[in-house]
């Protein structure tokens, strides 16, 4: 006899999403297995936003949306790269998900407001806002034990919606001190860590066992049907029975060995959770399934800062890069694209390759600013004021600056004369700074053109390096659109289902909009556990 009806890896919204699912459509049993003592994953240390088309608030709020536009949009995004069972699935499940979810269980969303796709001028684009949802504050209290078990940003304050982070369209001074000190004494939290932590609440009503320290070594097969997990545990190895396992580990973006092999160009500064090590995917293999897009990540530039202790973060730069009064600059001392696209477009940037030289000529690269963009808006958690970190390298001039980055100064400062004589004319004819919605989303608040638009002529001059890096790998093995694992034949590999970043992502190496993450993990977690209870195969 199984130990469980669902035995699911991972804790991350991909996983904790089908736990709930599987126990939500009758599964008398549910198991969730972590190797790591905390649970959560990525998820819990993002945004916390999914990408929903369609869902039922924007009908609520009257706002337009159609099944037909968004697969328009998200063709417009593919280059041929998305499975159209699996695109065509998320598309028209995910409405589903999310009502299924608020009547069934602790986790509800609500619209982030006035958050557009992120190529909103594409065809089938949305420009205001309504397709990326996330959750309300949820009280940690409510989580007993576990609310001390819960993965946490390095780089967020746990207390924060997402428009009220740099991540979303936070203001550089953050909100009141006096709010964050009120939720932080009822323990509300946002982000993802009310999504996580209304998943997990929902995992305990429903009566989901979650065992953390089970690190999953390989898969239990008999005759070609998945059986359970073999588990390396602090009491040596232990086997888990299971009528359905769902792989649900996250990527492998922590394996250098896998990321040398699949990645399509340089990932160096990984900003998701450190076990993610393709345990999820090395077992899949072994079960003999085929796999998928496996060359494209969740791409992000990144940039390495230190705490007040000292401590390494890697920083994420979003709205950062979109201020005005910066530009980005390769070793050359030129820029190579828009400062204000999207974080995932630009890993498209930075792998780009000299046929000539056959380098990488976008990297390293390097944020150039002024003393006028540390007034206004601070870089990280350095107000621009006091002792400069040594993170930031500093310089009277453009000249001196580029001698300590290495780059050339005489192009850097014809790039800075050229960028300035464009903020004049309030137009970017390089890359179009400031011509998209999406651009002036998280520019300084005025939405127009000069949102992210202005001089670099305030000295001292400041540097820091850019580097590619990745919220998490998009390839693992194929499935259907129920989630159930396919082998090199096309066929199902019985007893056996991927969720998340750990399968073959249905997004291909497009990023439709803010939350296009979480929302595969959402929905096809939820199939997945629908699918793992009401089939027999």
């Amino acid at each position: 006899m199984a130990d469980f009806e669902v035995l699911v890896l991972g804790s991350g919204a991909a996983a904790l999403a089908t736990a709930v699912s599987a126990a939500g459509h009758g599964a008398q049993s549910v198991g969730v297995c972590e190797k790591s003592s905390v649970i959560g994953g990525t998820s819990a240390m993002s945004g916390g936003m999914i990408w929903i088309p369609g869902n039922h608030h924007m009908i609520d709020q009257g706002i337009q949306d159609s099944r037909e536009e968004t697969l328009t949009y998200l063709e417009s995004l593919s280059h041929g790269r998305m499975r159209q069972e699996m695109i065509e699935a998320y598309v028209d499940y995910g409405p589903e998900m999310v009502q299924w979810f608020e009547a069934n269980t602790e986790v509800i969303f609500e619209i982030v407001q006035d958050f557009p796709d992120y190529h909103p001028e594409n065809p089938g684009g949305n420009r205001t806002g309504g397709r990326s949802l996330e959750c309300p504050l949820f009280s940690f209290k409510e989580l007993g034990e576990w609310s001390n078990a819960i993965s946490q940003s390095r780089q967020m304050s746990p207390y924060l919606l997402m428009n009220e982070t740099t991540l979303g369209r936070g203001a550089a001074t953050g909100i009141p001190r006096e709010l964050i000190k009120e939720r932080a004494a009822e323990d509300l939290r946002g982000c993802g860590q009310a999504l996580i932590g209304r998943l997990v609440k929902s995992s305990l009503d429903l009566g989901v066992e979650i065992k953390t320290g089970f690190t999953a070594e390989d898969l239990i097969i008999t005759n070609g049907v998945v059986e359970g997990v073999t588990f390396q545990t602090d009491n040596g190895l232990v086997q888990v029975k299971a009528e359905k396992v769902v792989i649900a580990t996250g990527g492998f973006e922590w394996n250098p060995e896998l990321v040398q092999s699949f990645i399509r160009g340089p990932l160096e500064r990984p900003v998701s959770i450190e076990t993610n090590t393709g345990d999820g995917l090395k077992m899949s293999m072994r079960a003999g399934a085929a796999l998928g897009n496996m060359q494209e990540a969740w791409w992000v530039p990144v940039i390495d800062i230190t705490d007040d202790e000292g401590n390494y973060i890697p920083w994420m730069v979003n709205r950062e890069r979109v201020n005005p009064r910066c530009i980005m600059v390769n070793s050359k001392g030129k820029r190579f694209a828009n400062e204000a696209s999207n974080y995932n477009a630009f890993g498209a940037a930075f792998h780009h390759l000299e046929a000539g030289s056959f380098e990488y000529v976008n990297l390293p690269a390097w944020m150039i600013l002024d003393q006028e963009y540390l007034v206004r808006h601070g870089l990280c958690r350095y107000r621009g004021e006091g002792t400069v970190p040594e993170w930031l390298t500093t310089a009277e001039s453009l000249p001196a600056l580029a001698d300590v980055i290495g780059c050339d100064g005489l192009q850097l400062e014809e790039t800075v004369a050229t960028w300035n004589a464009q903020v004049a004319d309030l137009d970017d004819a390089d890359f179009h700074r400031g011509k998209s919605i999406n651009d002036t989303h998280w520019g300084d608040g005025t939405r127009t053109e000069s949102a992210t638009l202005g001089p670099i002529d305030k000295p001292p001059y400041y540097a820091v390096q850019v580097r590619p890096g990745a919220l998490g790998t998009k390839g693992g093995p194929l499935t259907n659109a129920n989630a159930q694992v396919l082998n090199l034949d096309g066929e199902i590999i019985q007893g056996l289902y991927a969720a998340g970043n750990a399968m073959a992502s249905a997004m291909g190496m497009a990023y439709g909009g803010a939350g296009g993450t979480l929302g595969p993990c959402m929905v096809f977690g939820y199939l997945a556990g629908r699918h793992a209870v009401q089939s027999q195969s």
